[in-house]
């Protein structure tokens, strides 16, 4: 993968008031994720038997080597790099980690406003890497001490299907296993997408993974593609004091969105300093990424020092040797499976981003659920489950259930809440006022049918409106609740109060 310089061995004093953000002096030393072999075996002429053998340690794969390694089964987990998945090592709880960073110097550029005196500050990316690389050590030592606890063996190597419920492992230390379950999951995730623009892959372009890595501040980042992972990065960079232009070839940033959430992201864009180009393609591409690029857009040339890939992901199942298994996979490369979760394969069940699912490591965590009650005798499905979802930036965007755009999309007629997130108490108390709420409720009866908040913690309001969807509760259940004062979900009441009462 390349991208940006990554410093590796950076030691530099870096400032000393917010060391564990990156903001003030002090020395660390470099850490690295261990990447040596767990286990390690010389190669066998027939295949090692087990009950369960799982190709991938994401969320729902090392979840289930967990759990039925602990109810006795003979269970062998595959990875080929990252101990427990993308999300602890390079994905989602490293890119939050670098966005929390990214909150305290946006504390720093606001000091005046909360009656700080702090002056000659300034971001040392060095400082930032490491805090990132800490928690990271951490959690894969807490990965670790789980595979140990429940008795599930991580075998660290290329693993690739040879035959039918078989797979060939090249290890990491050398040599190779071959290892057969009488139960396969294939959990192998996604990557980030590289499109085929003239001259973009010879630019090494970063994605998150080096961008996550860096040791110095880009001078100006630009960063191709609107969505997730593209506007957190994006808003933490420009926040560290690098330049920043975001692409989009859509009209708007995450375009899928209601019209007064894309203006609500627009304008903080606009507030924070960052260059937004919509409605624009990238047609060639000079340079490399850590030194210097050329785009040339349909719009106009741009020039930066550094270029980060976020236009998308791809499911990591095109060297699985697949065509050898009877499992068969769609036009975009996910593992075809049924709301069961299994594939076209009897005794082999796909989960996680390969398998079609949401991106998100709590989709994960629930096709885990699902696979695992239905290897207990069970009949769990995907058919209707909730996909909520949080984006964060600062403020959050999170949703779950209906957009508006969704429900006139279906012809569902609703009764719309909405509420100005200066309407919070605890909003206020924070100077974080910034954005709103609303809720959808059916015309006819009343229960919710969607919810979306632009604003502080947004995400952990979340859950309460979740659960009275899934109880099919009438939204007067949250307007009755005691709620925490003053505490952002005492906004709720406030939220469901305004909703128009059926006639």
């Amino acid at each position: 993968m390349g991208g940006g310089r990554v410093d590796r061995d950076d030691d530099r004093v870096w400032p000393k008031l917010a060391a564990d953000f990156g903001i003030e002096v002090a020395a660390y030393p470099t850490h690295r994720i261990p990447l040596e072999p767990i286990s390690k075996e010389d190669p066998m002429s027939q295949p090692e038997q087990y009950d369960v053998v799982i190709l991938g340690s994401g969320a729902a794969g090392k979840l289930l080597s967990w759990s039925l390694a602990s109810q006795g089964k003979k269970t062998a987990v595959i990875e080929r790099r990252y101990i427990g998945g993308s999300c602890p090592n390079i994905a989602c709880l490293p890119s939050k980690n670098l966005v929390h960073s990214a909150k305290v110097a946006s504390y720093f550029q606001r000091r005046a406003e909360f009656g700080i005196v702090a002056d000659n500050w300034k971001t040392n990316m060095a400082g930032v890497r490491e805090r990132k690389r800490k928690m990271v050590e951490g959690l894969v030592a807490l990965h670790q001490q789980k595979y140990k606890e429940s008795g599930a063996e991580l075998v660290m190597g290329n693993g690739r299907f040879v035959a039918p419920k078989t797979i060939e492992v090249a290890l990491n230390g050398g040599g190779t296993r071959a290892l057969r379950g009488e139960i396969v999951v294939i959990d192998t995730g996604s990557r980030a997408r590289i499109d085929n623009t003239p001259g973009l892959s010879d630019a090494r372009p970063m994605t998150h993974i080096e961008a996550l890595e860096l040791g110095e501040l880009p001078e100006h980042l630009i960063v191709l593609g609107g969505g997730y992972v593209g506007l957190e990065m994006a808003q933490a960079f420009r926040r560290f004091g690098s330049r920043v232009t975001v692409i989009e070839r859509n009209s708007t940033l995450i375009s899928r969105e209601d019209s007064d959430v894309t203006e609500a992201m627009h304008q903080l864009f606009r507030d924070e300093g960052i260059d937004v180009l919509t409605g624009t393609t990238v047609e060639h591409v000079e340079g490399q990424s850590g030194k210097s690029v050329r785009l040339r857009t349909t719009l106009r040339g741009i020039e930066g020092t550094h270029l980060l890939a976020a236009g998308g992901r791809t499911p990591n199942t095109d060297c699985l040797g697949l065509e050898t298994t009877g499992v068969d996979v769609d036009a975009r490369g996910n593992v075809k499976v049924n709301e069961r979760l299994e594939t076209t394969a009897q005794g082999i069940w796909a989960v996680g981003d390969c398998a079609g699912s949401p991106y998100f490591t709590h989709i994960g965590e629930d096709d885990f659920r699902i696979v695992l009650a239905n290897l207990s005798g069970g009949n769990r499905t995907t058919a209707g489950r909730q996909v909520p979802f949080c984006l964060f930036t600062d403020p959050e965007l999170a949703r779950v259930g209906l957009s508006e755009r969704e429900a006139k999309e279906r012809g569902v007629r609703y009764r719309l809440g909405k509420i100005p997130m200066e309407a919070v108490l605890r909003a206020r108390t924070l100077s974080e006022t910034r954005g709103f709420m609303k809720a959808l409720v059916d015309q006819q009866s009343d229960r919710i049918l969607g919810f979306t908040a632009f604003g502080p913690e947004a995400g952990d309001l979340l859950p309460v409106v979740q659960l009275a969807i899934a109880l099919q509760l009438p939204f007067t259940a949250i307007t009755d609740l005691v709620l925490t004062h003053p505490t952002m979900a005492e906004g709720l009441a406030s939220l469901f109060g305004s909703v128009q009462v059926a006639s």
